[in-house]
Formats: C-alpha cells, sequence, structure tokens
C-alpha cells in the first residue's frame, strides 16, 4: 500500500504507520497548509515515500510535509498545531511534547540517542522534532521522553499554549496569509457554470473576493480545505474526460495480456464530481478479488464483507437501481460506454447493518484516553452519544449542555460540522458512505466543550478604506458594507492615517460573515483587506522569553521574501511571522500588544524599517511595549542602516535563516537617533507638484508645514535628484527592479546621463543658505549637501570619510550629532560610492536649519520629491527607536539541529 521496504531482520524495529491507517492514529488532526505546485529536489513524499524530483509536488508551508500532487488525497493532517491556549491551564502545568516527522532530514543529522548519522539521501529515514529540531533514528526516537523546549530558539519563540484563534471555518491560510494562487487548479475544473459558482463560494475564504452571491444571508461556512482538494487528481484518481488520453497507450498493453483497466467511484459524491481511482485486474478475475483491489486503492481497511460493487453504467439503463457486481466473470460482464472504460460503485452495506461502533475523539479535553469507542444503531441520537462518551471519559459528573459533538472529516484537509442533539450518529456514518466511502472511513467524531477557549472577542482588522476620516464616518461605512445584522460589537483602535483600524464580535458566526462580505467590498474600485486575527496571551509567555515579531516584505530588493517568510513559519510559529503585503505591520503590532517585552525582525529594505518603526510610533502608547528592539534582515537595494547594524550588504539566499534567527538572539541593543524634518514652504498660489511621491510617509498641516521622521540620511540637490529620477523609473516598470545588480545599474545609467545633461543642481550653494546650531556656515561649490545620521550612505558607501585630525569628533548615530557634507557633481558621487574619495565635510551638529531659494530636489531616508522655495528645519525628534546590532560571531554548519548547546546530546555549532 504505502511502498515501504524493510529487511527481514529489521522488520520488528518498524515504527512508521502505515499510510492506510495514520490517519486513525492522529489525536488531534491539524490542516496542513499547501504550497503551490513545484518540483523538488532530494525530497521524498511522505506518503509513498518515493522521490519527489521527477514528478509535481506540494509540501506544507508549516511544517516538512512533503507529497507528490498525486498523492495528496492520502497526506496525513497532522501539522504543527500552533495555537493550544486553554484558559484554565496553568503556565507551570503546561508540558510541550516533541512532534515528530519522518524523512527530509537536514544532511549530517546525528541522532540524538546513539549519535550516530539518522539521515539518508536514498529514502525516507530518521525523526526530526517539528519544534525543536532534535533528530533520531525510527528505532531511537521512541526512547526520547520528556517535553520539548524549542531548542536553540526558546528564547525568541511564540509558545503554541499562548496563542489561541477562533474555533471558526476560516482555514489557516486565511488567517496566517499564505497566498493561495489556483489559477491553475481551476483549468482543471469542468466547465459547469453552477460548479465553478458552488466550489467559488465554498473556498472563498481562502481565495478572497470570489463571492458571487449574497453575502448578506450566506450561512456559516464549512472548514474550507486546504488548496486544490476540489481540483485535484490522485496517482489513479482522474476525471471523466482525462479517462482515455490519460490511460490509451497503458490500456492497449493490458490489454495485450489479457487485463482489463476498471474506474471505481468510491460514492455518489466523487460520481458527480467525476472524480475516481483506477485499478486494474486479470479479465479472470472473482468478485472477492476485484473489490479487495477497490479498496487496496481506496485504502479502506474494514472488513470486506461490509462492502459491494455495483456496475456504474448498467444501473444507469435499469428500471430496478443498481446492478450488483457479481461471479462468475464479473469484469467480462461490466457495461462499458462508447470511448470510455467500464466503472464500478464501491459501496457500503448500510441496509445489512443497522448497528455498529463510532470512534469519539475527546480533542483538547484532559483526559488520558486518546479515543473511546461508543456501540451505536438506528435510534443512538447525538445526546446519548455525549452522555456515553463523558462516562468513557471519566467525566460522568459533568454536565452534558456544557459539551458539543462535531463531526470531523479528514478527507484532504479537515473539515468539521457541529451536531445538533437531535441527530442520528449511524444514519450520519451510512449517510457518508453513501457519498464516499473513503470520507466514511475518515470520518470521526469530536467532543469539545461548548465555551470557546479563545472567548467571546473576535477580532479582525480591515485595511484600505480611505486615511484620516473621523470614527463616525468609518462607522457608517462599514455597516453599509455589512448591512445591520452583521453590525460590530465595537470598533479600535483605529489608525486614522492608514485608513485602518480593529473591529471586534462576541458571535463568532457573524464575525465570519462579515469577513466574507468585507473581503467582497470595494472602496474606490480597490478591495477592502480583513485578516482575522489570533490572540496572544502574555501570562502564557515563559519568563526570559522574548517572542520575536517577523515582517516580511516580499516586494524588497531581489524578491528573496517570499522563500524566507516559508522558512521563518517553519522555524518559528507561523502565528509571530507577518507578511507586509496583508496590511503592513499593523497586524502584526496589534497582536503582540499585549506582551511586555518583545524583539522585532524587518526583512526588507531601508524604506521597510521606516515604515515598521512608524508604526511603531503611531501604536507605542497603546502597547505594554513601546519600544521593542529591531534586528534587520537586508533585502533591498541600499540597506545602509543594516549595513551600519553588521546585518551586512543584503540577504542572498546563501545564509541558513536559522541561523538569521541565532544571531536575532546574540545581538546586542543599541540606541538609534532619530531626527524629525520639517519644511515650511514659502506662501505661493499654486504649490502642485511640489509635494512628496509618497504623501503618507509624513504629515501635513494646515499651513502646508510637512513632518518627516528621518532615521538614515536627508539629501538635497543632485544626490536627490539621482533617486527622483530612479524612483519615477521604478515606478513606471515596477517588474524590472527586482534585482540589486539590475537596480544599481540604473543608478549609473542616469548618472552618466546627468554628466552629460542640463545640470539642476548646478550653483547648489548659491540657492540655499545653511545654519548649523544657530551659526551661518558658509558653503563651498556644491551641486549636493547630504545630512548623516548613520556613516553609510548609497548602499554602503562612507560620504564623511575616515576619522582624521580635523574640528570635527567622531561621529556614531546615538551622539545626537547630525554630520553635513557636500558633493561637488555626478562624478564625485561616483567617486564616493567607489571609495576612490570622501565627500567634503561642511558642519556637525545638533539643530540644523536651511532656506531654500528654489525649486531644488530634496529625499528623506530614500524618499525624494521636488521641494518648492522655503524654510528645512532639521532637529532631534522625541521618538526613540532601540536597534539591535549583530554580536561578530561566525558559526559553522556542523550541526543541522536547532537544539540547545545544553540540551540533550546537542552539540553547540559557535567557534
Amino acid at each position: 500500500v504505502c511502498n515501504f521496504v524493510v529487511h527481514d531482520r529489521c522488520l520488528k524495529t518498524v515504527v512508521s504507520p502505515c499510510s492506510s491507517i495514520a490517519a486513525s492514529l492522529i489525536k488531534n488532526p491539524v490542516a496542513h497548509c499547501w504550497s503551490e505546485q513545484t518540483h523538488q529536489k532530494r525530497k521524498f513524499c511522505n506518503v509513498c515515500r518515493k522521490r519527489l524530483d521527477d514528478s509535481l509536488s506540494i509540501h506544507c508551508e508549516v511544517c516538512e510535509y512533503y507529497v507528490h500532487t498525486d498523492c495528496q488525497d492520502f497526506a496525513v493532517a497532522e501539522c504543527k498545531e500552533n495555537a493550544t491556549y486553554l484558559p484554565d491551564k496553568d503556565l507551570s502545568l503546561v508540558h510541550h511534547q516533541h512532534h515528530w516527522r519522518e524523512g527530509n532530514l537536514p544532511s549530517n543529522s546525528k541522532c540524538i540517542v546513539c549519535k550516530k548519522t539518522c539521515w539518508s539521501a536514498e529514502c525516507l529515514a530518521g525523526f526530526r522534532c517539528e519544534w525543536c529540531g532534535m533528530t533520531s533514528h525510527a528505532v531511537c526516537h521512541k526512547q526520547i521522553t520528556g517535553e520539548c523546549t524549542f531548542g536553540n530558539l526558546e528564547p525568541i519563540y511564540l509558545p503554541p499554549h499562548a496563542v489561541s484563534i477562533p474555533r471558526t471555518e476560516v482555514p489557516m491560510e486565511a488567517i496566517i496569509g499564505v497566498q493561495v494562487r489556483r489559477r491553475e487548479t481551476m483549468s482543471r475544473c469542468d466547465d459547469s457554470g453552477s460548479r465553478v459558482s458552488a466550489v467559488m463560494k465554498r473556498l472563498s475564504l481562502v481565495l478572497p473576493r470570489s463571492c458571487k452571491g449574497n453575502c448578506h444571508t450566506s450561512p456559516p461556512y464549512m472548514r474550507a480545505r486546504s488548496i486544490s482538494e476540489e481540483f485535484s487528481s490522485g496517482d489513479t484518481r482522474y476525471r471523466d474526460n482525462d479517462d482515455y488520453p490519460h490511460t490509451r497507450e497503458k490500456g492497449k498493453e493490458k490489454e495485450d495480456r489479457d487485463e482489463e483497466i476498471i474506474k471505481v467511484y468510491d460514492g455518489n459524491g466523487s460520481f458527480r464530481r467525476r472524480i475516481f481511482r483506477l485499478i486494474c485486474v486479470s479479465r479472470q478475475s472473482t468478485t472477492e478479488e476485484l473489490l479487495t483491489a477497490a479498496l487496496r486503492e481506496f485504502r479502506i481497511t474494514k472488513d470486506p464483507g461490509s462492502f459491494y460493487l455495483t456496475d456504474v453504467y448498467a444501473s444507469e439503463v435499469s428500471r430496478l437501481g443498481e446492478v450488483n457486481v457479481v461471479d462468475p466473470l464479473p469484469v467480462m460482464s461490466l457495461h462499458c460506454k462508447e470511448g470510455r472504460r467500464p466503472a464500478v460503485f464501491l459501496r457500503f452495506r448500510d441496509r445489512d447493518n443497522d448497528s455498529g461502533e463510532v470512534r469519539v475523539y475527546p480533542g483538547k479535553l484532559q483526559v488520558s484516553e486518546a479515543y473511546c469507542t461508543v456501540p451505536v444503531n438506528g435510534e443512538t441520537t447525538i445526546a446519548d452519544l455525549i452522555r456515553e462518551s463523558l462516562i468513557r471519559f471519566g467525566l460522568e459528573n459533568f454536565e452534558c449542555e456544557q459539551y458539543r459533538l462535531s463531526e470531523i472529516l479528514l478527507d484532504r484537509g479537515v473539515t468539521e460540522r457541529v451536531l445538533s442533539w437531535d441527530e442520528r450518529p449511524w444514519e450520519i456514518v451510512k449517510q457518508r458512505g453513501k457519498e464516499s466511502i473513503r470520507q466514511m472511513e475518515l470520518m470521526r467524531f469530536y467532543l469539545q466543550l461548548k465555551q470557546d477557549p479563545h472567548g467571546p472577542n473576535l477580532a479582525l482588522f480591515v485595511g484600505n478604506l480611505p486615511p484620516n476620516l473621523s470614527q463616525r464616518n468609518y462607522e457608517n461605512m462599514l455597516t453599509e458594507f455589512l448591512g445591520k445584522e452583521n453590525k460590530f460589537s465595537s470598533i479600535g483602535p483605529i489608525y486614522y492615517e492608514y485608513g485602518s483600524m480593529v473591529i471586534t464580535y462576541e458571535d463568532s458566526n457573524k464575525a465570519v460573515r462579515a469577513l466574507y462580505c468585507l473581503r467582497e467590498s470595494c472602496y474606490e474600485d480597490k478591495h477592502l483587506l480583513v485578516m482575522l486575527l489570533p490572540n496572544i496571551e502574555p501570562s502564557m509567555v515563559p519568563p526570559g522569553v522574548q517572542p520575536l515579531l517577523v515582517f516580511v516584505n516580499v516586494k524588497s530588493g531581489g524578491c528573496q521574501g517570499s522563500e524566507l517568510i516559508s522558512s521563518f513559519r517553519k522555524l518559528l510559529n507561523p502565528y509571530q511571522v507577518f507578511d507586509l503585503d496583508n496590511g503592513g505591520p499593523l497586524p502584526g503590532l496589534y497582536v503582540f500588544r499585549h506582551i511586555k517585552d518583545y524583539k522585532i525582525l524587518v526583512c526588507g529594505g531601508d524604506g521597510t524599517i521606516g515604515w515598521v518603526l512608524q508604526c511603531l510610533d503611531n501604536v507605542g502608547q497603546d502597547s505594554e511595549c513601546s519600544s521593542p528592539a529591531c534586528a534587520i534582515v537586508p533585502l533591498g537595494t541600499g540597506n545602509d542602516l543594516a549595513r551600519v547594524l553588521r546585518w551586512g550588504p543584503g540577504y542572498t539566499g546563501g545564509e541558513d535563516p536559522l541561523n538569521l534567527l541565532r544571531d536575532v538572539i546574540d545581538a546586542e541593543e543599541i540606541r538609534l537617533d532619530r531626527w524629525t524634518v520639517v519644511f515650511h514652504p514659502e506662501d505661493k498660489a499654486d504649490d502642485k507638484g511640489q509635494q512628496p511621491l509618497n504623501p503618507s510617509a509624513g504629515s501635513t498641516s494646515e499651513d502646508n508645514t510637512q513632518i518627516f521622521v528621518m532615521n538614515n540620511y536627508f539629501g538635497i540637490g543632485i544626490d536627490a535628484d539621482l533617486c527622483l529620477d530612479f524612483h519615477n523609473a521604478r515606478e513606471e516598470n515596477p517588474n524590472k527592479f527586482n534585482s540589486r545588480l539590475h537596480n544599481k545599474g540604473v543608478y549609473v545609467k542616469m548618472g552618466l546621463r546627468k554628466m552629460v545633461g542640463r545640470k539642476l543642481c548646478k550653483d547648489l550653494h548659491k540657492e540655499i543658505r545653511l545654519e548649523v546650531d544657530g551659526k551661518l556656515v558658509e558653503l563651498p561649490q556644491v551641486e549636493g549637501i547630504i545630512i548623516l545620521n548613520i556613516l553609510s550612505w548609497g548602499s554602503g558607501a562612507n560620504p564623511w570619510g575616515p576619522e582624521k585630525e580635523d574640528q570635527f569628533s567622531k561621529p556614531n548615530h546615538w551622539d545626537g550629532m547630525l554630520e553635513v557634507v557636500g558633493v561637488t557633481g555626478v562624478v564625485h558621487l561616483g567617486q564616493i560610492q567607489s571609495g576612490f574619495r570622501s565627500a567634503l565635510r561642511i558642519a556637525q551638529g545638533g539643530h540644523i536649519k536651511i532656506h531654500l531659494n528654489s525649486d531644488i530636489p530634496v529625499q528623506v531616508d530614500g524618499e525624494p520629491w521636488v521641494q518648492s522655495p522655503g524654510d528645512v528645519v532639521v532637529l532631534k525628534s522625541a521618538l526613540k527607536a532601540t536597534m539591535l546590532k549583530k554580536n561578530k560571531i561566525k558559526r559553522r554548519n556542523t550541526e543541522p539541529s536547532i537544539l540547545p548547546a545544553n540540551g540533550e546530546g546537542g552539540k553547540s555549532s559557535d567557534d
């Protein structure tokens, strides 16, 4: 069934369950977050155990689970459970267990028990804990006891027992913001309009903006399944229109060997969806052999006597209902349609089975049993089943009314339906068998407390509304989108300048309907952004742990953020990793608002870092931690702040993400001076065209005064002119600017054009007046002035130059001083960037005032525009930033494990 190969002498050491029973062994199933289809090298399928190299495959975005697309039907829903908060459980009583995953270990992995190599490049071998990275042989991992402590990443790990997500039908992909593209999947769908409409409606929680119906009256939805379950095919699972094209050549070979290929539908549901599996049997096979082959193909392990086969096409023409497949020569007796293979239904003998047994699982109830088996018959109700289950779990002293029972399907994900007390479980089982034998096999009942551990309040983040409206206007706008029946319980906080806010619901069904409706809503042809937010209970974060809030800008620099975000979701809790494409930094900062001490990792360029710091300024007063320390993974083009803080010139993709996180743990906190840049334009009748290209980067008062916060540098003249040309070119063709090398090449071309073209900034020293600390400074003949807070500019150049004996003190980024330098032209700029020359040192001080006599290009931290005449004042900001500076530690990749140095058998990989 699962291609497991083992020496005869090693048979007694086998601990891996066959894929036919693996799903039934899971106590608390968690659906995977599937990636797009791709080719993986040096990986093995966790279902069929074969290599992935030559076939399309998918993997989980949260754990190390890999499968062929053909094997996805039999993937086991055992992803990491990342939100396990229970309100009545004390932190001292929480014991986290290892979460083992077989195979696909990092190279050179060593067994924690016997210290021998436990990875293999030849087969699916060895086990690895998804939390702490501990690795071991299959036979050794059963000897490992004790709780999991998350390994080396424990100091920054957001523990699952501190996180809760609402008990709703919204899948994990929608909560953590995994981008799911379905174009390739949709192309495989049949042309039935009603089919597409129904599927789109069902998947709309994962795929935003797909609703075509009435959102206000939509019922609560079942948990949407992961990725392409509605359309994808298995290894022998095809659609009717794929029948002969897929199997024509194979069919001819089989016919020569007197064998027949038969389509098997496991129920009415698969027949409606035209999805089947193929079996190859001898034309002389008996009914028993045909039935055994069909059961094996669907991984059914129950007694074959409970099942039978019927002829699909004979049943279509028979007036007496379905025609059973019977001996003798059942294969030769099957009816065929022209151009199609013979087909059979796999059926459950429900008429002959008036009673049976069902399994009830305790979910998160604090009991020792993994499940209990309860006998049921046609008269048993859900209320009866709850009472009997409580007795078998030893909870007979509790009131039945405090609990509820859910039907859970593990077929291609995790689907949940809450059952009413008068429903009959055995009838549910039999009905499920009519629709799909596979679903009946994977169905189970779950006993849960009615009260959601998350609590009554569900928070939705809403963005893409117009900025700077009043609270009343926002409330009216949302009510118009939602309708009065889906109105929220409360609103706030509101982030006015971003047009974003958090709305809260006390009813989970109403919250899901609101999420659904708002995702379909538009304002000025722009769809609203809506996210269901998790909740963090700060009292459940262990002492000494500073959870790391990770922001990734997937569009920065070389667009390497998508690989990083996938790695961080696997190494950390995915609920602490946020994609800045989904609402920016505000959702993450809101989720972490009650944590007293945490760190931030920003993966992006200098502009992304400024964005995060700006949002921190706005929400800091409402948070327990007003100034968390920020580390950087440089994904941008310049990355000047990252260079100063030793995080490097740019992420290349070759660095191990695990080592990046360990560097964050070891980094030292350091202060970064921040400065306020105030622009006072002279009064003019028309100031059009003199505004920043990104107005949200600063604030504007009624007298047209503009205020910006500067972290790195402020340029006037030739430097800003080049920056403006580059910015305009990137805005026109953003897809071309996805490589650092290309971006720098564009800068060089523009500089060469400036050398031979009209000199806009010639004689700049005559057009401006400079005062530093109240003293007028005489300017040399320059075409540009740069005011520096950090000693890195233009992708790593140091305009201030090396230390030398002069009237200036040695600068740094926490001394409360700014450095003013001059540039004589484009050639001088190129020499500075090449390291051949330094800029002209002009002044050093803590308060700078500049008067502009004409329209001059300016830029603040890379944000350029043409500024009209007026005054510019740069003064120390009251806003503070705490940054993390990387320590000078070189690591060797001798140990792939993320175990702590003092862990069980672990070794330190520090020099």
